[in-house]
């Protein structure tokens, strides 16, 4: 991109100095000197306004494109920014020419006004004609409001209400200069071949050429405006009326949150390029993990804690600037915030307790927790609450001052307990032998074996029953795996059980009586089968 401009910026200085040259090289006659000059100097306007509209949207290369857009709408734009500028340059010569060869000025203006109608069928062709694709910004504005604009502009050019006329052009050209500002820089800044979550989030050098840029678009609107209007710079800072010390204020609260958006932006790109590099990074290994998770947890709250600081500073500043006094502001709001204090004990508890399970790493994004009656993995914090979503679905809001004792099920290993109920006959070495098998297959399992610390073994007899002999067994596996590997080993001991024709203990039900209790049953059913019962 820089030696297509560099390069378009040297063939117009070439021609520059090559025209220049032949033009100095003669005597001109004074007439014709300022004519040819003139004429030149629209030349060369347009040969400038050329070559930025081919560094801007390079219409024959994509890849060199600035500006994100189809190649179509790039050749649209680039064509029509060349004739509009051409024409405006030579209008303009070719007006201040006939001044010159002595045209009055009654003529001049009637051809000043064809000349615009000229650049008001240009702007209303661009307005009906424009690309329409998914970057256009004006696609939800309706249909007759991008030809309306042109009109409205001609119409305050001819009113000669020049104010008026440059603060229309700002208010328009303002969002669309700043639009297309961010999408070049995103555009030309995104990192060749970074993941998709860390290319959607904007680095540092984009976040400062962005900002940057678009504090220059913005002082220059202001500088056009300020031209516009004839506000004299000299007299804001040498007179102190009511107005001047307005004036003062405003561009000084403008300076301020200029500053403040730049710092903060630049604050968030490096946090937010933080949280994602370490969303799509790898793991390698459990310390690793850990660290990361920490991260995860920690610079949101962070962000947030910038956030406040820069704000609050902004706001006093800006007060300061416009010409209010913060001092008793200051005093004023510790007196409030101790007022607040007393009357909010429980936000100022949940704030605090929230500080303090922090710096314990009681938890972290991701893990699962249960405190009382809430359970689930931490999805995020706020300052005074964390966000638990249970496994079945709902998401609790649970402030950090009802937590209380937390049982972290997500840290370092897990013991899965299993117990199977077994007759009573049945041989003990041999169960032992068969459940080793089974440790030893799930340590084969690719998708089992990472997440096994210590594979199945057994326990021994748990209980002994009238009807079965139940036997414990346990493994250790990393939180949160024991579920899968539990399922796994549960097969896996089922079908081992069935290929050594092991038998589970099964309930059976023992019903017994004497002599007489038969005989009175069968009296009992003699009696109720005869007919003259």
């Amino acid at each position: 991109m820089a030696s297509c401009l560099a390069y378009g910026t040297g063939m117009a200085v070439a021609f520059a100095i090559g025209s220049g040259g032949a033009f100095l090289a003669f005597d001109w006659p004074p007439l014709l000197r300022e004519i040819v000059a003139g004429y030149l100097t629209a030349f060369l306007a347009t040969r400038l306004a050329l070559v930025a509209g081919w560094f801007l949207l390079a219409s024959g290369a994509e890849r060199f494109r600035v500006v994100p857009m189809r190649t179509a709408a790039a050749s649209f734009w680039y064509r029509n920014i060349g004739v509009a500028v051409g024409w405006l340059s030579f209008a303009w010569v070719t007006l201040v020419q006939l001044g010159t060869l002595g045209v009055p000025a009654e003529a001049r203006h009637v051809l000043a006004y064809l000349a615009g109608l000229v650049l008001l069928a240009i702007g209303l062709n661009v307005a009906v004609r424009r690309p329409r694709d998914h970057t256009d910004a004006h696609r939800s504005l309706p249909g007759w409001l991008p030809g309306a604009y042109p009109v409205l502009l001609w119409l305050l050019w001819v009113a000669n209400a020049m104010a008026l006329f440059w603060t229309v052009v700002v208010a328009a050209g303002l969002p669309a200069a700043m639009g297309v500002v961010r999408r070049a820089v995103g555009h030309i800044l995104r990192p060749a071949g970074a993941d998709d979550a860390v290319a959607q989030t904007p680095g540092l050098a984009a976040v400062v050429l962005e900002r940057g840029l678009r504090a220059a678009v913005i002082i220059g609107a202001a500088f056009i405006l300020a031209a516009a209007w004839r506000v004299d710079f000299g007299a804001l800072t040498a007179e102190d009326t009511l107005v001047t010390r307005v004036a003062r204020g405003l561009i000084s609260a403008t300076v301020v949150v200029l500053l403040t958006d730049l710092v903060w932006h630049v604050a968030r790109a490096l946090i937010d390029r933080r949280l994602a590099t370490v969303a799509a990074s790898s793991r390698a290994n459990d310390e690793d993990a850990r660290r990361q998770d920490r991260l995860r947890t920690l610079l949101p709250i962070l962000r947030n804690l910038v956030f406040v600081v820069l704000m609050v500073m902004a706001v006093l500043m800006v007060l300061s600037s416009v010409g209010i006094e913060i001092g008793p502001l200051v005093a004023g709001a510790g007196v409030v915030g101790v007022a607040i204090g007393f009357g909010a004990q429980t936000l100022v508890k949940d704030i605090i307790s929230g500080m303090f399970f922090l710096l314990d790493d009681a938890f972290r994004v991701g893990e699962y927790v249960q405190s009382g009656a809430y359970k689930g993995t931490v999805e995020s914090f706020s300052l005074r609450s964390v966000k638990l979503r249970h496994h079945r679905g709902p998401l609790f809001t649970v402030p950090f001052g009802e937590l209380g004792a937390i049982q972290n099920m997500s840290r370092d290993w897990v013991i899965d307990k299993l117990t199977l109920a077994l007759a009573l006959d049945t041989d003990l070495d041999k169960i032992e032998k068969i459940v080793k098998q089974v440790g030893k297959d799930l340590l084969a399992d690719e998708e089992c074996a990472a997440h096994i610390l210590e594979t199945l073994k057994m326990q021994g007899v748990e209980t002994f029953g009238n009807q079965a002999v139940t036997i414990r067994m346990k493994m250790m596996t990393k939180p949160g795996e024991q579920f899968v590997i539990r399922r796994k080993a549960y097969a896996l001991i089922k079908k081992a059980f069935d290929t050594a024709g092991v038998a589970f203990a099964t309930t059976t039900v023992h019903v017994a009586g004497g002599e007489a209790s038969g005989a009175a049953a069968r009296r009992a059913l003699a009696e109720t089968a005869s007919p003259g019962a």
